[in-house]
């Protein structure tokens, strides 16, 4: 069965990964409209869709708590799917400021629902992450749909509180629903807070490496124009209630992505890569920190055919040479000057 598909309603849109999925499907889809909702904190930026089809997308500052906003674009723009990426991501920073997330991730996700309970024709896409899932063994067994959770840090347990939300509403009430979780994404446009864009921008600056612990705990890494191709699977052909994880098939210690990411970023410029490496600084482990993520990937491979288009260290040098060849971008959100102008046109 394919899914109709007309009107999108995307959350987090001018965010890193639901900012990919909207210039994915916009370049693809000639017919689609999407109404973009953010609330344009730190992470949201308007520069990730400055080439897109202003007359196919429309832009709304605003919460995903505040339903009656939500109801308002809904309905005003015929929206027949809502694809929610929006939430409070970072791990650190829900460490030491866990409230935030659960606002979002929890309270945020439940305006949501209740919207499309009132209007159960809508079908209602989740994103998640593997961190639900908890941690797993150096070396032994993957994530699978039938994972318990076990999520050891704040954003994972609100995140984790998501997917339970959407499951019980999605039962309760009947409605259309699909989730997907997602492996470590990475590419173009990412807030320069997580690790590969973080040392990308050190890197540019000279700046010291930071890596936690003896950099040894293992992620795996999906490029985040895989990931945008992915949801778009699942919103077409996705079968309603079911679960999809979504895996890059690339695992990495975090001592030797880095180290890669030294020598392809030498090589980009032309240096020794001893002059990058000489950057890395071990610092005090993450509280908590969990020790591997690894996702299998069989069920959306053999139900909807999706696979990952990119080997990593590919994806990594690209996501290098962009983040080389957009210094204004880096610039921009790093200094605070993106901030100022979002001030200017939308208010504090």
């Amino acid at each position: 069965m394919i899914r109709p598909l007309a009107n999108l309603l995307v959350t987090g849109g001018a965010g890193f990964i639901g900012s990919a999925f909207i210039r994915r499907v916009l370049a693809a889809q000639p017919a689609m409209k999407i109404v973009d909702l953010d609330v344009l904190t730190y992470a949201g930026n308007l520069d990730n869709l400055a080439d897109v089809d202003p007359a196919r997308h429309v832009f709304v500052r605003g919460d995903i708590a505040d339903g009656a906003l939500i109801e308002r674009l809904v309905d005003e723009h015929r929206i027949d799917t809502i694809v929610h990426f929006a939430a409070e991501s970072h791990v650190d920073r829900s460490i030491h400021g866990p409230a935030e997330f659960i606002q979002t991730n929890v309270l945020g996700t439940m305006r949501l629902l209740d919207v499309v309970r009132a209007r159960p024709s809508v079908h209602f896409h989740h994103i998640s992450t593997d961190e639900v899932y908890g941690s797993l063994p150096l070396g032994e067994g993957v994530f699978t749909e039938a994972t318990p959770y076990q999520p050891n840090s704040p954003y994972a347990a609100s995140k984790a509180a998501s997917d339970h939300l959407v499951r019980a509403w999605a039962r309760t009430y009947k409605l259309s629903v699909t989730t997907s979780h997602a492996s470590n994404n990475y590419g173009p446009y990412q807030f320069p807070e997580k690790l590969i864009p973080l040392m990308i921008a050190n890197c540019i600056e000279g700046k010291p490496l930071p890596v936690y612990g003896d950099g040894k705990n293992v992620r795996d890494w999906l490029h985040v124009d895989d990931h945008a191709d992915a949801v778009w699977e699942i919103l077409q052909r996705g079968a309603s209630g079911e679960v999809y994880d979504v895996g890059g098939g690339n695992e990495w210690a975090n001592l030797d992505l880095v180290h890669c990411l030294c020598d392809q970023f030498a090589a980009a410029r032309g240096e020794p890569a001893s002059k990058y490496r000489g950057l890395i600084t071990f610092v005090t482990d993450r509280p908590g920190h969990d020790l591997r993520y690894a996702i299998a990937g069989d069920k959306i491979a053999d139900q909807l055919g999706w696979r990952p288009k990119y080997d990593f260290e590919t994806g990594l040098r690209a996501t290098i040479d962009w983040y080389l060849a957009n210094p204004t971008w880096i610039a921009r959100v790093k200094t605070g000057a993106y901030r100022e102008w979002i001030t200017k046109h939308y208010g504090a």
